[in-house]
């Protein structure tokens, strides 16, 4: 635990280095495609001074200097599986980018979709001494929070207070300065598999480059495709990537829950090259143009040209409708959805006062996919694009770079989390108590 702890702070000064120095790569490897974006930092704010607790911590003005994507090979449900193809790839994509951006990238900050995370809320409560909030006094109510035995096989990937209360006064973001007896908090912290994160880290390193920061996929997708009111209000943002959707949920600018399902675009596409016995490549060219989840009359009398290069004349000439192709398609995506629906509920999504639901992700731009996923998922459900970026090409402003602009938000402003505080290594909660709170239903 408390080397985890040392290597995300290692990270954090890392990124900081990197960002004084002016140039940090963003890295978004999913199971589609891998993604670059080379930043440039003006300089002008100093990082050492930057205040406060929350999304606008260390505001900064960067530009995307550099983009490049390239067609994801050796990654499975999100994670790593053939070490030396990933490594091909990025480093493709990275040198691209550092070839249009004219500059040379040490370091990257990089986003991981899969790895079965887990999410736990946790409470710590401490009596302050000096009778004002100190630096230090955060970091030991952190340390007080009971953090429940996860498993040695598990590494947090996130440890985020996204509440704080003193004496009576509840959903503080920043009581430091403020006088007060009693101070409590609420902590996020999600959870992912340790070999995972261990196989992202070495393909990184063998790529010859330093990793000064990792995020889930889940987390940085919210934060681009959420506008502010849904991030305060209470909403979720499905990720629906290529091997895996990404579910997070937010509520007053934080990330109070995080799941994966382990499905994505690329199993609609292998049921339809199951289904009409064509290649994938065919496949997910007949799911790009033709594809679609709700039929209509008309969709029997469009015919779609399968094509094929086999040399059997009869089965190249072969001819679908697009019903039949819907028919193929709607069912996986179902599933997916009624997945999520499972996850939602879990975690007591109904329970907060929003309940907007924001599609986005490559596999989100399926025709009438919205409609589909109101009648699963609940009324209030939009398709997200992420936010405009400085500098991004147009070509990367579409729902499949949720994941990388977000990670461009969360490199330029990261949110406070544990690492970033001293925290007294007595009090380190290594003996916790074995509980999880559930502070959902309790707090909100």
């Amino acid at each position: 635990m408390r080397d985890l702890y040392d290597s995300q702070r290692a990270m954090r000064n890392m990124r900081k280095a990197a960002m004084q120095r002016g140039v940090v790569a963003i890295l978004d490897i999913g199971t589609s495609k891998i993604a670059c974006l080379v930043l440039r930092f003006d300089g002008t704010e100093d990082f050492k001074n930057a205040d406060g607790i929350g999304s606008l911590a260390g505001q900064s003005q960067f530009r995307v200097i550099g983009a490049a994507t390239t067609r994801s090979r050796g990654v499975r449900f999100g994670e790593v599986d053939a070490m030396q193809e990933t490594e091909r790839a990025i480093r493709t994509a990275v040198q691209a980018a550092q070839k249009m951006a004219n500059v040379r990238v040490d370091h990257v900050i990089a986003c991981l979709s899969g790895a079965r995370p887990s999410s736990y809320g946790l409470e710590g409560a401490i009596d302050i001494d000096g009778g004002t909030v100190s630096d230090s006094d955060i970091g030991r109510v952190m340390a007080a929070c009971d953090v429940p035995d996860y498993g040695t096989d598990r590494e947090v990937l996130h440890a985020q207070p996204i509440n704080f209360a003193l004496d009576h006064r509840s959903g503080m973001l920043d009581p430091r300065g403020q006088v007060g007896n009693k101070l409590t908090t609420d902590m996020h912290m999600l959870t992912v598999d340790r070999v995972a994160l261990q196989n992202l880290y070495f393909c990184v390193k063998r790529c010859d480059l330093e990793l000064a920061g990792l995020a889930s996929s889940a987390y940085v997708s919210g934060i681009s495709s959420l506008v502010e009111d849904e991030q305060e209000l209470g909403s979720a943002c499905i990720d629906l990537g290529g091997g895996s959707t990404g579910i997070s949920i937010f509520m007053r600018k934080h990330m109070i829950y995080a799941d994966a399902v382990r499905m994505g675009g690329d199993h609609v596409t292998s049921d339809i090259s199951m289904g009409l016995q064509v290649p994938m490549a065919t496949a997910e060219r007949i799911k790009t143009f033709y594809g679609g989840v709700m039929a209509t009359g008309m969709d029997d009398r469009e015919m779609i040209e399968i094509g094929g290069d086999t040399g059997d004349w009869e089965h190249d000439r072969r001819t679908v409708s697009r019903a039949e192709l819907i028919g193929i398609m709607r069912p996986r995506v179902e599933e997916i959805l009624e997945e999520v629906r499972l996850r939602l509920d879990a975690a007591g999504f109904e329970h907060l006062p929003s309940q907007q639901i924001v599609l986005t992700g490559g596999a989100s731009q399926i025709p009438g996919l919205d409609g589909l996923a109101a009648k699963i998922l609940g009324q209030q459900v939009r398709l997200g694009r992420p936010l405009r970026v400085q500098g991004l090409p147009q070509a990367a402003t579409g729902p499949a770079f949720s994941g990388a602009v977000g990670l461009t938000l969360f490199a330029a402003h990261p949110q406070d989390e544990w690492w970033d505080f001293e925290i007294p290594a007595e009090t380190y909660p290594a003996r916790s108590l074995k509980r999880a709170v559930r502070w959902f239903k309790d707090n909100w």
